[in-house]
């Protein structure tokens, strides 16, 4: 498919969209903008206090080194001192001033396999998010609800839920 598009974008002058397949760190800028503007430092992972954003490792030279959260293996903390964001010297991570502004991606549920379903009383993913309720939350029926305006794709969410596959995972914006 990747060949079609580049031909298409060579002869016609608009720029196709680029689908953003990885979780990028928060402040991170349009995809293809990041892929052009970050140095690939690794400043923004050494500074993590949750050690959640990592240098991608992959055959797309593109992507190589570039820094990613992979919320099964641990999630972005949205930490009081937005390390990352100060840390970057490119740009690729600009500086949110408010970290209710931060979107990263936006968390699905699928409340199917979430143990609320099957009459657990589970609520990690309400527990553990930094921002609570304002985020997720239970509706009415005592069904698992993302809230898309106060959710920042953090991956807190995926990362403790319990289940296998993950009840709720987050999709990078």
């Amino acid at each position: 498919m990747e060949p079609v598009a580049n031909y298409i974008q060579e002869r016609i002058d608009i720029q196709l969209p680029v689908i953003r397949e990885v979780l990028r760190p928060p402040g991170a800028v349009a995809e293809k903008k990041f892929l052009d503007t970050c140095y690939r430092c690794g400043n923004c992972v050494d500074v993590c206090p949750a050690k959640a954003i990592r240098p991608m490792s992959t055959e797309n030279v593109t992507q190589t080194g570039t820094p990613y959260i992979d919320p099964d293996l641990s999630a972005c903390v949205v930490c009081d001192e937005l390390a990352c964001m100060k840390a970057c010297p490119s740009g690729a991570l600009q500086l949110v001033s408010d970290p209710r502004r931060i979107r990263m991606g936006l968390a699905a549920v699928d409340n199917a396999v979430c143990v609320r379903s099957k009459g657990g009383n589970c609520t990690l993913c309400i527990d553990k998010c930094p921002f609570g309720t304002e985020a997720i939350r239970l509706n009415a029926a005592g069904a698992i609800e993302v809230v898309s305006a106060g959710c920042v794709g953090c991956g807190s969410c995926q990362f403790y839920c319990p289940t296998t596959p993950k009840a709720i995972v987050v999709h990078p914006q």
